[in-house]
């Protein structure tokens, strides 16, 4: 298959947690609300939920998304992301192949996947150059309450690593809250994605702006 990578804006990736945001309603309002205020990504991810419910929280989700031109992704189920054309996927270590996952959804969707060490970062860029990937979600880079199955924390040194030279669009995830953004920045990360960083704060528009200020700062730059 014969595909560039498409560019995304992983600046501020937001992975929506069901618990934290007061289930379906809470989600689609703190998605709204963070995407109105500088979130460059969103994600819906429900590990717990039936298929029914997934879905109509998507679709929800690409309704008020959609206007603000924030990609919708979609957690491991490419048949809830067909069924309500979502942006894209994005898969862990164990799901579906991502070979897979691009031959379902075509060529103009964003595929994500996961990475916890180097020699699965390694991997991930010769998956870049083959146009099978858009990105790569690198962690977790601190511990983590809103994933049961997360893996060990990478040290610091191994992010540097994957960083050198790197060509591969790469988000940091795990743990990440206010005040953690700027040495991931630093290290050439793309962007930082959060969960309880914005999901069930009391104010999600200062949260989301809060973050957005602090990758600003570390690039340099005050927009």
């Amino acid at each position: 298959m014969s595909r560039q990578p498409m560019p995304i804006d992983l600046s501020l990736y937001l992975v929506l947690d069901p618990d934290l945001c007061g289930g379906s309603a809470g989600m689609v309002a703190t998605a709204q609300q963070a995407a109105a205020n500088g979130v460059t990504v969103v994600q819906l991810r429900a590990p717990n939920w039936k298929k029914r419910q997934w879905l109509e929280t998507a679709q929800q989700l690409k309704a008020v998304l959609a206007p603000l031109n924030v990609p919708l992704i979609i957690n491991d189920h490419v048949d809830i992301a067909l069924a309500v054309d979502a942006d894209g996927v994005h898969v862990g270590q164990q799901d579906l192949p991502v070979a897979e996952v691009r031959r379902l959804l075509g060529p103009n969707k964003f595929v994500g996947l996961s990475t916890n060490c180097l020699a699965q970062f390694n991997e991930a860029e010769a998956m870049y150059q083959a146009g099978v990937i858009d990105y790569v979600g690198v962690g977790p880079v601190y511990p983590t309450g809103t994933k049961k199955d997360a893996s060990p924390v990478l040290a610091t040194d191994e992010v540097n690593t994957m960083m050198i030279n790197c060509f591969l669009p790469a988000v940091a995830i795990g743990g990440i809250q206010a005040g953690k953004v700027a040495s991931l920045i630093a290290q050439g990360l793309n962007g930082v994605a959060v969960v309880s960083a914005i999901c069930g704060k009391a104010d999600v528009a200062a949260a989301t702006q809060g973050l957005l200020a602090e990758i600003h700062a570390a690039r340099g730059n005050t927009q």
